[in-house]
């Protein structure tokens, strides 16, 4: 019989907040993959808890190579706990690779809810939770990571995303020039512990306070794009979102059904507008 992998969530903060269960496995496991085995004994220790099992690290620089050793142990029969510093495995942290490696080899895959930064900041914002878009971390260079907010300025759901904290005005800066500086923003900082603060405003605001220098575990949420009305939208604006469109793979008929629907326009209103903008070329789409 193969073995079982057990995704654990841990305390983003306060470590009251670790689920019952962690301590259960912690104890039980086979083989405990941590993405950090210093902060791993700073957790058994505040939760009273000795593994007997086996532990070794798994974290960004070794995961490729790691992974066919712990699938080695699932297929051999071990129960296998995944833990990162802080929140679920995979959601922008380590574990994704074991899991599709894990599916692969038909092996039990199973998880421990626990604290989540993303829902967290989410529930604390103040803006929509209905439909949301979880976008992790954004690129480090300025222009690959303003051009990867600009992919999304038309997203009308609830952005959100992880940022470290000496990159924060940058980022709150790229974020107003592609998304507008008036749009509505919440930096979450320090979740659940001593010195946890939400910061909302508008993303100009957000980015002039953050540049005074922040610390601690951030995350953004963003509000998404607001419906646009038929009169806000030119012929050029909409022939431009249908080459959006075809440039992501859709074909034209779809295309012009999809952005029709979004403008609340007829689809002739848009096929024409696509017509003219043939005899007139278009600037290659951006995302904007």
């Amino acid at each position: 019989m193969t073995g079982t992998l057990v995704l654990a969530g841990t305390p983003i903060g306060d470590v009251a907040d670790a689920p019952p269960r962690l301590a259960a496995e912690l104890a039980a496991a086979d083989v405990v993959a941590a993405e950090d085995t210093r902060r791993l004994r700073r957790l058994t220790t505040a939760l009273g808890v000795q593994p007997v099992g086996r532990i070794v690290s798994y974290f960004e620089g070794n995961e490729s190579a790691r992974t066919p050793e712990l699938v080695e142990a699932l297929t051999g029969g071990s129960r296998v706990l995944l833990v990162t510093d802080a929140g679920m495995p995979s959601v922008s942290d380590p574990g994704y690779r074991l899991v599709a490696a894990a599916v692969e080899h038909g092996v039990r895959v199973t998880a421990v809810p626990g604290p989540s930064a993303v829902l967290t900041a989410l529930a604390l914002s103040g803006l929509p939770v209905d439909r949301f878009c979880f976008e992790g971390f954004l690129p480090r260079k300025a222009g690959e990571r303003l051009g990867r907010l600009r992919e999304v300025a038309d997203e009308r759901r609830t952005l959100v995303y992880f940022e470290a904290p000496h990159r924060l005005d940058a980022t709150l800066a790229a974020m107003a020039e592609a998304f507008g500086a008036e749009r509505r923003a919440a930096v979450c900082r320090e979740l659940t512990k001593t010195y946890e603060e939400v910061r909302r405003g508008p993303l100009k605001e957000l980015a002039e306070w953050a540049a005074e220098g922040v610390r601690g575990e951030i995350t953004v949420v963003v509000e998404g794009a607001p419906a646009p009305g038929p009169q806000d939208l030119t012929p050029a604006e909409l022939a431009r979102r249908v080459a959006v469109r075809e440039e992501a793979g859709e074909r034209r008929k779809e295309a012009i059904s999809a952005v029709a629907a979004e403008a609340g326009l007829p689809k002739r209103e848009v096929f024409d507008a696509v017509v003219t903008a043939k005899n007139t070329p278009l600037e290659r789409p951006t995302g904007k």
